[in-house]
């Protein structure tokens, strides 16, 4: 490829939100607000590196009742053309003629989103991070990811992170928004650590919430392809089949670690004091708990 013909994306500053150029129309984005929706639509909500693809994975397996070949079948189709981001140019189309249930992702702030799942229209799942593994984890994707700015190193990252100046915003803006209108919305908030800590209760805690009738075996099913190690061998799941003007796959995988504490290998011990000052400042007044090590999910 002629170097004059690599795509060059920038943030673009939208209602108090950062947006990709040529990955998202603000325009567009504004039109998902007035979407209707029906009450089997499935939002799936994150902040980036939360945890996306493993609920497109869960979704779609919940939905074929654990069966992998049902949702692996056509190769040329990854999880995330079958529960795609609502966002993305183009999509929003789709999503209005599409067949129920309509099951998307999305990292939106709340008042980009339809109005109609703030009066309990659709359900959502809220799916959150402990933020330190989210910033490590944005870190590397960036270095891979060809429609966001390859950092210059840890440090200038990690600034970038805790000022917002990413896709997504500042973490701490994105789910204290979410966290604080939950009564008004049909939501399941669940962690990326618990999920890990015990995949077969969060899947069905999820299937629960979704009205989803599995046997125990369908859903063991749904756990034993949900796995990080399962879907690191399933290119529909891993993200292999994502172009590579999107991400350069030979500078690292989509599935990194999987891992709870890997911050501890990147945090000075400066950067941990900043960070959990401004956590506990930010995070006071919000109920949530966070896993940090690795030792406690075992």
């Amino acid at each position: 490829m002629d170097s004059n013909d690599i795509k060059t994306y920038e943030l673009v500053p939208h209602r108090g939100f950062k947006l990709i150029s040529g990955i998202h129309d603000p325009d567009d984005v504004d039109q998902i607000y007035n979407l209707e929706i029906r009450d089997s639509d499935v939002f799936v909500v994150t902040y980036p590196k939360s945890g996306t693809i493993w609920m497109q994975q869960i979704l779609l397996l919940l939905e074929a009742k654990g069966d992998l070949t049902a949702i692996s079948q056509n190769e040329n189709y990854s999880n995330g053309d079958l529960v795609p981001w609502i966002e993305l140019i183009g999509n929003r189309e789709t999503f209005i003629t599409a067949p129920s249930p309509r099951l998307r992702v999305t990292h939106l702030q709340l008042h980009l989103m339809p109005s109609a799942i703030s009066q309990r229209k659709g359900k959502v799942i809220y799916v959150a991070r402990n933020p330190k593994d989210v910033l490590v984890s944005y870190f590397h994707f960036h270095k891979l990811a060809n429609m966001l700015e390859t950092p210059r190193d840890f440090d200038d990252f990690f600034e970038k992170f805790m000022s917002g100046d990413v896709y997504g915003g500042r973490w701490f803006d994105h789910i204290k928004t979410w966290y604080s209108h939950k009564e008004d919305m049909n939501i399941l908030f669940i962690t990326y650590e618990e999920m890990i800590q015990d995949l077969q209760s969060a899947v069905e805690r999820i299937s629960l919430f979704l009205g989803k009738e599995l046997t125990d075996e369908q859903l063991a099913d749904v756990v034993k392809h949900s796995t990080f190690n399962s879907m690191r061998k399933i290119p529909q799941a891993n993200y292999e089949l994502v172009p590579s003007e999107l991400l350069s796959h030979h500078k690292g995988r989509f599935m990194r670690k999987g891992t709870v504490g890997d911050w501890k290998n990147h945090f000075t011990v400066a950067q941990n004091k900043t960070f959990d000052e401004v956590f506990h400042k930010e995070m006071e007044d919000f109920p949530l708990f966070f896993i940090w090590d690795r030792r406690d999910t075992e």
